[in-house]
């Protein structure tokens, strides 16, 4: 752990929105041991999109600053699904789904990670195992004042709309992996700050080191507008084409390109910051630096080669009104 703690506190805090708390997060770095960051994700879906990268992203820098991934793949949270950010209760997926879904998950993730020195682990290691008597152990370290006091539980019990006791139990599932694998730092979206807070709250109670909370915002879709959802048709997968990707990263705003790169691109934020500065001096125009960034993440999804390929289609068929290559 030879990188100075100021300069590891500059490249996690990169694009953070939440960090709590730093104080706790220096003693952490100052004990000189590879720290255990954890992110869990429940496969919901065979595919991932860009807005989930970016805490792969955030996770790929923890990992070479020399930290220790803990990769959770929520196997049985999913039985439940997060209730971040919902109105409704969702629906119980099948093992058969779960099974399904998480196969690609990995396959995507090494992508950005890797995973032969990222430690994976499945959440139904230990939660499957819990009896009865664990579940109602767990269910009391924590009351249903405090849990109505999250803002999506709130809005939905004063609209009359259903709220099940069982998603109740997955902020303390997920508080739980933490105690579980000992995590020292966990990362999650903005949406989920109460589950990773809760983390906190279930170490103490175990009399762990409470972790360190951080959350990433949610990256904003292709519309400029709402984030990045399959529901909302604003996404860019990274199993597209890459003339998919090419296209959908073009569209989106000169503003919102910034947002990409400074959550999504590999550059420092230096090297982002001359860029800002040469287009706004007329070195740079706003075309090319989207170029660049659409033939980063195509790198990383695909290849140099494919990048090249997508560039120079888009630049014969848009620019100059061509015929696309065909599929």
């Amino acid at each position: 752990m030879g990188i100075l703690i100021d300069k590891q506190l500059e490249i996690i805090k990169r694009g953070a929105v939440d960090l709590v708390n730093e104080a706790e997060l220096i003693e952490k770095l100052k004990k000189g041991r590879p720290l255990r960051i954890k992110a869990g994700f429940d496969p919901t879906s065979p595919d991932l999109h860009l807005g989930h990268t970016v805490l792969m992203q955030k996770l790929a820098q923890f990992q070479e600053l020399g930290h220790t991934i803990v990769f959770i793949i929520g196997d049985f949270t999913s039985k439940i699904g997060d209730p971040s950010g919902r109105s409704a209760t969702r629906p119980p997926l099948s093992d058969s789904e779960i099974s399904a879904n998480l196969k690609t998950y990995v396959e995507q993730a090494s992508k950005i990670l890797d995973m032969e020195k990222v430690e994976l682990r499945y959440n139904s290691e230990w939660l499957a195992k819990m009896n009865f008597a664990d579940v109602l152990k767990l269910a009391s370290q924590y009351t249903v004042a405090r849990m109505m006091e999250r803002e999506d539980f709130k809005n939905r019990f004063a609209a009359g709309n259903p709220l099940g006791i069982h998603e109740f139990l997955y902020p303390l599932m997920q508080g739980h992996d933490s105690v579980a694998i000992k995590a020292d730092v966990e990362l999650g979206g903005t949406d989920q700050i109460f589950n990773l807070l809760m983390g906190r709250d279930l170490q103490r109670e175990a009399k762990q080191e409470p972790q360190v909370v951080l959350t990433m915002p949610l990256l904003v879709g292709t519309d400029g507008v709402q984030k990045m959802s399959k529901s909302y048709g604003n996404y860019i997968g990274i199993t597209d084409s890459p003339r998919e990707m090419f296209g959908k990263i073009m569209s989106i705003s000169d503003d919102l390109m910034w947002s990409y790169y400074e959550l999504l691109s590999d550059l420092s934020l230096g090297e982002i910051k001359e860029l800002k500065e040469e287009l706004v001096v007329g070195k740079l125009h706003p075309k090319i630096a989207k170029e660049n960034l659409a033939m980063e993440i195509i790198e990383r999804f695909h290849s140099e080669e494919d990048a090249v390929s997508a560039r120079d289609e888009f630049e014969r068929v848009f620019a100059k009104k061509g015929r696309p290559d065909e599929i």
